[in-house]
């Protein structure tokens, strides 16, 4: 399973929307993906389905067929993890849906972690759940690529999310608030990484984990998006001009732990997977039609100076899809025409 996380500390610089936009680039370039929606707030979900559809996955009757359904049986201690339900929006597309009851199992991955570190094999099961839902999820739809979305925080769901992750992609806006997410999230990777190999060790001395498969929670940063690339009208352009520049140093230092490097601007940088504009006019068209930016047609509303930007949506999302997949060596078989 190659899966790829997309954290950053800081909310609302449009992370689900770029999961939710790259998903469904992946099936056009015939990359068959799974987007895992882990964060409790369920927007990811609420993306790609309507109201009425959600109602049903979120009712009273058992098992819900979402993430926390999968959990149940471990939440109430009759079980290990059910099989996940997935759904389906389009060829080479599945969608393991959120659930905001996912809120409630934060105290039992947190309480796990420190046990983790004992001779009992629960905690490992608990740990690694969302792991191993996501290889389960993924191998029944046979698919390339898992893209994860979670929550801006640093807490305990995130962390057994993350562990998940092979690789980690930082979505993030030019001002003061991404680039402290990043001071806060590069530590925090770290620490996880090497707590969780810490716990690796302990597992070889536990009993009854046979046959359990223990992700290895490599984590591995592959760079950064900027996203909302545009000045806005409240932001003085020197402000937004300063915070830009400041990016490609901060992801050094705080994310990869390295030397702050010569200056070096953010089309320049080798970290930098790619800039993405906010295309506020698309938007509303977008989830009007509970579609992609870039597939919206004259039908969805979208003629005049909005097919130029579709055309050029479509191609900035198609640069993004295979650089973050040339980063985790994933084949994109056919580029698409866009149309």
């Amino acid at each position: 399973m190659t899966a790829v996380a997309f954290f950053n500390n800081k909310g609302g610089v449009g992370k689900t929307s770029l999961v939710y936009h790259l998903a469904w680039m992946y099936a056009d370039l015939g990359v068959s993906v799974v987007a895992a929606d882990l964060d409790p707030q369920a927007n990811l979900t609420s993306m790609f389905l309507e109201e009425r559809a959600m109602e049903g996955l979120w009712g009273p009757d058992a098992p819900r067929k979402t993430v926390h359904g999968s959990l149940v049986p471990l939440i109430d201690g009759t079980g290990d993890i059910a099989p996940p339900t997935t759904l389906i929006p389009a060829p080479a597309l599945t969608l393991l849906a959120g659930d905001l009851a996912l809120s409630q199992a934060e105290d039992e991955f947190s309480s796990q972690w420190p046990q983790a570190l004992g001779d009992n094999a629960r905690p490992f099961r608990f740990i690694t759940a969302f792991a191993r839902i996501l290889q389960q999820a993924q191998r029944q739809a046979e698919a390339d690529l898992v893209l994860i979305d979670v929550g801006p925080n640093l807490g305990a769901i995130n962390r057994a999310a993350l562990i998940a992750a092979d690789f980690v992609a930082v979505p993030l806006a030019p001002d003061l608030f991404s680039l402290q997410g990043l001071r806060n999230l590069g530590p925090a990777l770290r620490r996880w990484r090497r707590e969780w190999r810490q716990r690796l060790d302990n597992a070889k001395n536990v009993s009854g984990l046979a046959g359990l498969e223990l992700p290895a929670g490599d984590m591995d940063p592959i760079g950064y998006v900027v996203l909302q690339h545009a000045v806005r009208q409240d932001r003085p352009m020197k402000a937004y001009a300063r915070w830009m520049d400041a990016i490609p140093g901060e992801y050094r230092t705080a994310v990869l732990d390295q030397p702050r490097a010569s200056r070096v601007s953010v089309d320049a940088d080798e970290h930098c997977l790619g800039t993405l504009k906010h295309y506020r006019s698309l938007m509303p068209y977008a989830q009007s039609a509970r579609k992609p930016m870039f597939k919206l047609t004259a039908a969805d509303g979208a003629i005049g100076g909005h097919v130029n930007a579709v055309r050029d949506c479509y191609s900035d999302f198609r640069d993004l899809a295979c650089a973050v997949a040339d980063r985790c060596g994933v084949r994109c078989p056919q580029l698409g025409d866009g149309e």
